[in-house]
């Protein structure tokens, strides 16, 4: 088993890309989904059940782990793999997002951010060095460097500011790093919708050197069209030999434009929020399990997915456990929106091998252009 992080570009197809991460915990194929297990768990599912739809990697949470148990307490009893029994590569964000998101409990200088905690109102201090230390206890193998990622839409001259202070921060971010074999740290892009300040931004990155590039900044409110926008030029401005991950996306049809656009890893918890609240994602769309038309519905969720959901239990079934509130209804609705997620990477992987994604992303708009189709 390798003892280093590495990428390997395999095949093109268009501006789509596949191939493999490889790390010490395991390979990362990529196009890849992760999972989001913000507190050390991915909700409603065992870890050999989040693996068991496909996944290769999942995402931990620095802000959360960091408040509640402590990356302090989590090194202290192994590590984050072995804390939540997950043998394969995780990833974990720097905070920085979720700190931003507090608004009046936070205060942003050159250091850092200073802020109280959501749970008990503790003060503490985020800054490049204590989120390098914090991931490091926490046993990332991939580690995101600190920044700063403002809402938008943004005056330029904000989206220019915050942008040259993720800047610095990355560099100390990069210098509290150190040299870890084995484990890697990506550098996150910023500057808004503006190409210009993209362009500056990923030149300060490339410049500093990271072992993977993200395009930070976007899925923030500025819509699909508009994150295309950025799409279409923000990861050509990334070094091609290193992979491109695209932080918070999002829906089916989301990834497969940001695939399309040169994107090779994407995180979000919708699969798993969504199964909670009663939606699955299927190839034919969004279907809302709570809806009084599945009561008397004997199909599956989707006759051609192999999860537990579908090929064990009827919509019927599903609408009725919902609809009672027992646990199994999230715990079956997030499996099978985990694998359908797992499903359409390894569908998008084996279109570009192939070099025909244009014919996969067209067939996959036309399936769910058709629908959810009523029973007969």
């Amino acid at each position: 088993m390798t003892q280093r992080f590495d990428f390997t570009l395999n095949a093109t197809s268009g501006k789509a890309r596949t191939g493999v991460i490889s790390t010490p915990r395991g390979a990362i194929r990529t196009p890849a989904f992760m999972p989001v297990g913000t507190a050390a768990t991915v909700k409603a599912m065992m870890p050999e059940s989040v693996a068991a739809t496909g996944a290769d990697i999942l995402l931990g949470n620095t802000y959360h782990l960091m408040l509640r148990p402590s990356a302090e307490r989590i090194a202290r009893l192994g590590g984050l793999h072995g804390f939540m029994n997950w043998p394969k590569p995780i990833l974990t964000d720097s905070g920085g997002f979720q700190v931003m998101s507090l608004a009046d409990l936070r205060k942003l200088t050159e250091e850092g951010v200073t802020f109280r905690s959501h749970i008990d109102g503790s003060k503490h201090l985020l800054s490049p060095e204590r989120s390098m230390e914090i991931q490091k206890l926490l046993g990332s193998d991939i580690v995101m460097c600190f920044d700063e990622c403002p809402a938008l839409p943004a005056d330029r001259a904000v989206l220019e500011s915050s942008m040259r202070l993720s800047m610095r921060w990355a560099q100390r971010s990069r210098d509290a790093f150190g040299d870890r074999p084995g484990h890697a740290l990506f550098g996150i892009q910023q500057g808004g919708l503006d190409e210009d300040l993209r362009a500056e931004s990923a030149k300060a990155l490339r410049a500093i050197e990271f072992d993977g590039y993200a395009v930070g900044g976007l899925a923030v409110g500025e819509g699909q069209e508009a994150m295309f926008g950025c799409l279409d030029y923000a990861p050509d401005q990334l070094p091609v030999h290193k992979p491109r991950y695209l932080m918070g996306v999002g829906k089916p049809d989301d990834i497969v434009g940001a695939v399309k656009r040169g994107i090779d890893m994407m995180d979000c918890v919708l699969p798993s929020r969504s199964g909670r609240t009663g939606q699955a994602w299927t190839r034919r769309g969004q279907v809302n399990i709570k809806n009084a038309r599945h009561a008397d519905d004997p199909r599956p969720l989707d006759a051609e997915c192999p999860c537990p959901a579908c090929s064990k239990y009827s919509r019927a079934y599903l609408h009725h456990v919902f609809r009672a509130g027992e646990m199994i209804s999230g715990m079956l609705l997030t499996w099978h929106n985990l694998h359908y997620y797992q499903e359409l990477m390894a569908g998008m992987r084996s279109a570009i091998a192939e070099d025909r994604f244009d014919a996969f992303e067209a067939a996959f708009h036309a399936l769910r252009a058709e629908g959810d189709i009523a029973p007969v």
